[in-house]
């Protein structure tokens, strides 16, 4: 097996991310999902069940500490969705219940949809709270906030999810939404938060001819979309503190172990790594619908790219020297110093979650942890 030089233990100053790493949800425990049930019942009081979250959480924060992991989140634990919760709470935008859900390779989720019913504002947002109760909980490691990258909002509707009245064009969409994003990033900022991650799945779909050809078919206009993402999330990200770092997650879908689509980021990969200012990428790199590590030969320097070599969507834990082959594969195209590890996704996109077991997981964020250690001498 072809051994590359190995990188230095930590990231540059200690910043996340780290040489192992996570992209967010975990599996919810069988007492959220009780409370949870309840809750939606009318059985369970709101105060009653965020006793429950708490306590969920702080076990959570505790087990990903156990296991070596340097930044913590708090599971999305809090969430049904991994982006309607966040967008729905944004001004000028619902979530309604739609006739049909979002059509994955082999089912649906649950029947729910947001639209833009007038101009898209900051509120104060649960999110930021969310995150103060990690950071208060976190000790030593790092607290890290997930929230839905701003194209989300565009790319599940498009112009017909947007009012035409709030928005006659979607020149006005695009920079009310930028500016909202703006101001929920300096609300976690003044929170405290210093690892913040946009999860942005449509940058990968647009790599994907059958996603192009549904945006097409609805009547958008593709050509220069990733541009206007891309100036999109500058915008959202412009006035951040110089010490906060953002990281980028991008995936092909993850709903109870499925996915939506597939292709290499070769389409994509020079605008993603060098117009796009976020410090970091977490990359889907589980199996072949990702393609090759080619595209990686863009990543400049100063940033770190976080393979997902590690899936969240079976319970089969990976071989140690399987992942490390496939990590010597990827510094072919990009200096070992700059990658570090993680799972591809998170383990619950939304609150049903992927089809493998609670210790499996664990068992996935630890294998991560080991072969950090072994490559890089650290996590």
């Amino acid at each position: 097996m072809r051994r590359v030089q190995r990188g230095k233990t930590t990231m540059p100053d200690g910043k996340p991310p780290f040489r192992a790493d996570h992209v967010g949800s975990l599996l919810r425990p069988p007492e959220l999902r009780e409370a949870r049930a309840a809750r939606a019942a009318g059985r369970l009081d709101a105060a009653a069940l965020r006793a429950i979250e708490d306590r969920c959480i702080r076990e959570a924060i505790a087990r990903q500490r156990a296991i070596g992991l340097r930044a913590v989140t708090d599971g999305e634990y809090r969430r049904a969705f991994w982006h309607f919760d966040f967008l729905a709470r944004l001004g000028g935008v619902e979530m309604y219940e739609a006739e049909q859900g979002i059509q994955f390779k082999g089912g649906q989720t649950k029947a729910y949809a947001l639209k833009v019913t007038g101009p898209i504002r900051y509120l104060p947002h649960p999110f930021v709270e969310d995150f103060r109760f990690v950071a208060a909980n976190a000790g030593d490691a790092v607290p890290k906030q997930t929230i839905p990258s701003p194209s989300v909002l565009h790319y599940r509707g498009g112009r017909k999810a947007v009012d035409t009245h709030a928005y006659p064009d979607m020149e006005g969409f695009f920079a009310d939404l930028g500016a909202a994003y703006a101001e929920a990033v300096q609300d976690f900022a003044r929170a405290g938060c210093r690892y913040l991650q946009l999860d942005e799945v449509n940058i990968a779909y647009l790599c994907d001819p059958e996603q192009i050809a549904m945006l097409k078919a609805r009547g958008e206009e593709t050509e220069g979309l990733l541009d206007r993402y891309a100036a999109l999330i500058n915008r959202a990200i412009a006035g951040r503190p110089a010490d906060m770092v953002i990281s980028m997650h991008l995936c092909r879908g993850n709903f109870r172990s499925m996915h939506i689509a597939s292709g290499g980021y070769d389409p994509v990969a020079e605008v993603l790594f060098n117009a796009i200012d976020v410090d970091a990428y977490f990359m889907e790199y589980d199996t072949e619908r990702a393609g090759t590590f080619a595209p990686l030969r863009f990543v400049p320097k100063g940033k770190t790219v976080v393979l997902g070599l590690v899936t969240s969507k079976t319970g089969a834990l990976e071989d140690k020297d399987m992942l490390k082959r496939r990590i010597d594969e990827a510094a072919r195209y990009v200096p070992i110093e700059q990658l570090a590890i993680s799972p591809q996704c998170g383990f619950a996109s939304t609150e049903e979650g992927n089809l493998l077991t609670v210790e499996e997981q664990w068992a996935k964020l630890a294998r991560c942890v080991e072969v950090a250690r072994e490559v890089w001498g650290g996590v």
